[in-house]
């Protein structure tokens, strides 16, 4: 008699687990984020150090999913989206950056996510070595992918901050003034990378399109009487 094998819980996979907790943590921001900026910080860094050990946690059990994939990139970018929101209630002469920040954002990681599914990839950083060469150093060099990600979450965070107080005085300047001045660039950079994403997955969703038109078109002329 054969034993039926037992179905793998994939919602209960570890770095899944770390991602709900992530959800937790950015609820709770969000609801401090107008009002008390050091339970608000706090909860959105711990969910930035996460997204960190997610990824640690599905390389280490190998317990990489399509599911734990999307709900990382989700998490990522509800988070930015909550905390641009506040942002533009604090800065709302800079309202109009804010809402094209978001859009870029959310718009080219769901199209390069999406295409990365349909192509049967495992994660939306998964690119071909023969691709994008500046996507292919963004997602292969970790130094380069941390950095970025870090000064881009700064630029935000420290613009957050300065609203309630002006951090640590350096020669009576703002820490948060000059951490928000020097991360700036890399923010600005960081929206051009988004923007790849969604010329790289405008290419790729093409030739599945152009793939999956030519399969069709091969199965309705076999149908055809001869």
């Amino acid at each position: 008699m054969e034993v039926e094998k037992e179905k793998e819980n994939i919602y209960l996979f570890v770095p899944n687990i770390i991602g709900y907790a992530r959800i937790v943590l950015a609820i709770v921001s969000f609801y401090y984020m107008p009002t008390n900026y050091v339970v608000a910080s706090w909860c959105y860094i711990i969910s930035v150090l996460l997204d960190a050990l997610d990824g640690h946690a599905a390389r280490h059990f190998n317990q990489s999913t399509k599911f734990g994939a999307m709900l990382d990139q989700l998490t990522d970018r509800c988070g930015t989206c909550g905390l641009l929101v506040t942002l533009s209630y604090f800065y709302p002469k800079y309202m109009f950056w804010f809402q094209m920040s978001m859009a870029i954002d959310v718009a080219c990681h769901w199209f390069y996510l999406h295409t990365t599914v349909l192509q049967g990839k495992t994660s939306h950083k998964f690119i071909d070595m023969s691709g994008n060469p500046i996507m292919r150093v963004y997602y292969t060099n970790r130094t380069v992918l941390g950095f970025m990600c870090l000064f881009n979450e700064l630029f935000y965070a420290a613009l957050y901050l300065l609203h309630f107080t002006p951090g640590p005085l350096i020669a009576g300047f703002s820490t948060f003034k000059l951490l928000a001045i020097v991360s700036f660039p890399v923010a600005v950079v960081k929206t051009g990378i988004s923007v790849i994403h969604g010329f790289v997955a405008s290419c790729n969703i093409g030739v599945i399109d152009v793939a999956e038109r030519e399969a069709q078109r091969e199965r309705e002329s076999k149908k055809k009487p001869q």
